[in-house]
């Protein structure tokens, strides 16, 4: 399976919605600490057991996450650790990027998703507790919202409803929003410790999912939250990332600091259908390509990225980066 090497720790991987092929990866130095940053822009290459590196844009702090634009198929945004996002285009120059630095929020930008239905928007959550607004034809955010008491960690745009969307906090609480309310619209105590994703179901637009430091994936019926729909156990340290499958409504994929990616079926009693033990350090980015029915990505912070069709194992490596090709065959070579 494609195989791409990273300078950096991985920190979140996005597969374009316009190119099946294409990838976006957020990077940071020395685990997110401290240091630099870089976004990788991959392709997947049908015909030779390539990745090739498109460009890539060097930050002075980490990259904690990346969400292409859902209206321009070569425009991008970054979440970076010193409080900004960066916009770039990957249609113009290197030196023509970023095409602007968007830097409101206090502290860290940790995730962001662009609106997949009005398709004009994006949403920031950042460890500054808030969630803004933004528009690319802005300088300024639109909005604020200010209820978390600790980090905001994960956001999630409604599928159907342009105007809602979920955040995740370390507050131990997902909070429903509508732009057009003043405040959150419902509040879910999810789970006892930091909760870290979220995400909402692609098919049915009232099911959200939640992942925990406590280990495990909780699925919500946003019409009767007190118990959840179901209840996924089986990783062995936080539940890093959760994405619900574009392709099938009873899908969902995560990754966990015990390294490795589980596949969900949540409809079924042996929920856990796929486990992927192929990073050797945490795993904390996976996607679902919304073109490619099956395709995932993950990335770690063992600076590595995989691209892999659900089912096969991600270690069988066909594909090496161009641009590091030798080091990479050296790596493999016992």
């Amino acid at each position: 399976m494609p195989f791409f090497k990273t300078p950096f720790n991985g920190y979140s991987v996005r597969f374009s919605p316009f190119y099946e092929s294409r990838l976006a990866v957020a990077t940071a130095q020395n685990f997110g600490i401290l240091g630099n940053g870089r976004v990788h822009v991959i392709d997947l290459s049908p015909n030779a057991p390539i990745i090739n590196e498109l460009i890539a844009y060097d930050t002075a702090d980490g990259v904690y996450d990346v969400a292409w634009s859902e209206s321009h198929d070569s425009v991008l945004v970054a979440a970076v650790a010193d409080g900004s996002i960066k916009v770039y285009d990957t249609a113009l120059p290197p030196h023509s990027n970023p095409l602007r630095s968007l830097k409101e929020h206090a502290r860290e930008v940790h995730g962001l998703d662009y609106n997949p239905t009005r398709r004009d928007s994006f949403l920031s959550a950042s460890w500054d507790d808030s969630v803004k607004l933004w528009t690319l034809d802005r300088p300024a955010s639109l909005r604020t919202f200010r209820e978390h008491a600790y980090c905001v960690y994960s956001v999630a745009w409604n599928p159907k409803h342009a105007d809602v969307f979920a955040s995740a906090s370390g507050d131990c609480t997902v909070r429903i929003w509508d732009v057009r309310e003043p405040g959150s619209t419902m509040i879910i105590p999810g789970h006892e410790h930091e909760i870290l994703s979220c995400d909402w179901n692609k098919y049915d637009e009232c099911l959200l999912a939640s992942s925990s430091v406590d280990k495990s994936i909780k699925i919500w019926d946003v019409r009767n939250y007190r118990v959840p729909v179901s209840v996924l156990n089986g990783h062995g340290y936080a539940v890093r990332k959760i994405k619900f499958s574009p392709h099938r409504r009873n899908l969902i994929v995560s990754c966990s600091y015990d390294m490795t990616v589980c596949l969900w079926d949540f409809m079924i009693e042996d929920a856990l259908v796929g486990r992927y033990d192929h990073h050797t350090e945490f795993a904390v980015g996976v996607d679902l390509s919304v073109l490619v029915d099956g395709l995932m990505a993950s990335t770690g912070w063992d600076e590595l990225v995989y691209v892999w069709q659900q089912g096969m194992d991600p270690k069988q490596v066909l594909h090496v980066m161009a641009a590091d090709r030798e080091s990479f065959v050296q790596t493999l070579q016992p």
